[in-house]
């Protein structure tokens, strides 16, 4: 729930603008109504406060006449007659108790519209300005539409059924990095040049490494030397060796004696940095190629992962890194970065809907704990600005 807290907060571009977009729609052309549920609850304190007037009154009369005719000794009885006389106070203080049970204390209205062709017309529109694709954003709202076409549906209910639908397409791909006792299990990092790709291999060399296993991390993108310099602060953080190489050497030569000294230590995890040079990409795939070739001549099996790193503030570009990634390499899962600092979170649920990939991670910050394992239930709530329970 920590995480989720945090992501909450930190999608707030993402979330508000489905918020804001949500109230606008239902605004348009709803109608003011009592609040659904709370209908069925809030009638309940009124008869309570109208029964203590009239009920209480006679009853003191009758009680009255027997305590008078028995002897003085009985006139304590009084005293406790004194708080079944005054239910009053205690039914003003009713309707608090009922409202926290039920999270009302008062009859509420609530803005409604009735889900229809229209309505959902403006809903696609919506999805697809966070970037969750024409095609995604078809596919939820015809789901959303099933059961509840011509229903009359506030913003809260609105929300609740989208983030159902997202949940739905999350949950068959939020899955963790898979962990095997091979060793060393080699984890081939990809993704294009500021994608966060150098950050987030420090980080879960530090997350693996404070669970138990020995990393090594191979900085392969020897043509940026402050992405390697950026390897190498992470590993004195963590503990975790970084193996460089000169700047501009060949990567696939590093990444084999990467290789050579990880089986040598027995190392748990090796992690090998790859560059990201897109505006060349037969350069960039001739590259990972023989990366792969190399490692394979110590293990036939390597890479056993293939990470893919993506920026979510570039939108609907980063399905098209996965479609040139996915061709230039075997990619096994995707991470993404940089959710905190953009309004088009939904290009994950177009990610998981299209390509059906596993997405191990997401990152909204920083800070090591700022990259967590994926959960569709706490980023679905989170993208709609829902709380959850």
């Amino acid at each position: 729930m920590a995480f989720f807290k945090k992501l909450k907060d930190r999608l707030f571009r993402s979330s508000s603008k489905i918020e804001e977009g949500l109230d606008a729609i239902v605004e348009d052309g709803g109608v003011v109504e009592d609040g659904g549920v709370e209908d069925t609850v809030t009638p309940e304190p009124a008869p309570e406060v109208v029964e203590p007037g009239p009920v209480p009154a006679p009853e003191p009369e009758p009680e009255l006449t027997p305590e008078l005719e028995p002897e003085p000794e009985l006139k304590p009885l009084p005293t406790p007659e004194a708080p079944e006389s005054p239910p009053s106070p205690e039914s003003k203080k009713s309707p608090g108790l009922i409202g926290r049970l039920f999270g009302r204390s008062e009859a509420k209205t609530a803005l409604r519209r009735t889900l229809d062709d229209d309505m959902l017309e403006q809903l696609e529109e919506l999805l697809i300005t966070t970037d969750m694709g024409v095609d995604t954003a078809l596919r939820v709202t015809a789901n959303m539409a099933e059961g509840n076409f011509g229903r009359k549906l506030s913003t809260h209910e609105i929300k609740t059924l989208l983030a159902r639908e997202i949940t739905r397409i999350m949950e068959p791909v939020a899955r963790p990095m898979p962990l095997y006792p091979k060793r060393p299990q080699v984890v081939l990092v990809v993704g294009v040049n500021g994608s966060g790709k150098t950050t987030t291999i420090g980080k879960l060399a530090s997350q693996f490494r404070a669970a138990g296993k020995s990393v090594m991390i191979a900085a392969g993108d020897t043509f940026r030397a402050a992405a390697v310099e950026q390897l190498q602060v992470w590993g004195e953080r963590a503990g975790v060796p970084v193996m460089t190489a000169p700047e501009g050497s060949d990567p696939a030569s590093l990444a084999y004696d990467a290789m050579v000294r990880a089986q040598e230590e027995g190392t748990d995890l090796l992690m090998i940095d790859t560059a990201g040079r897109l505006q060349n990409r037969a350069d960039l795939m001739e590259e990972l190629a023989k990366i792969v070739r190399v490692i394979r001549k110590k293990d036939e099996t390597a890479p056993h992962n293939t990470l893919l790193v993506l920026d979510a503030t570039t939108g609907q570009n980063a399905l098209n890194q996965v479609d040139v990634f996915s061709k230039i390499s075997d990619v096994s899962g995707l991470v993404m970065t940089k959710l905190d600092g953009t309004a088009r979170g939904g290009v994950l649920v177009a990610l998981a809907d299209r390509f059906g990939l596993p997405i191990h991670a997401i990152g909204v910050g920083e800070q090591i704990d700022d990259l967590a394992p994926f959960d569709p239930d706490e980023f679905a709530a989170a993208l709609t600005g829902l709380d959850l329970e």
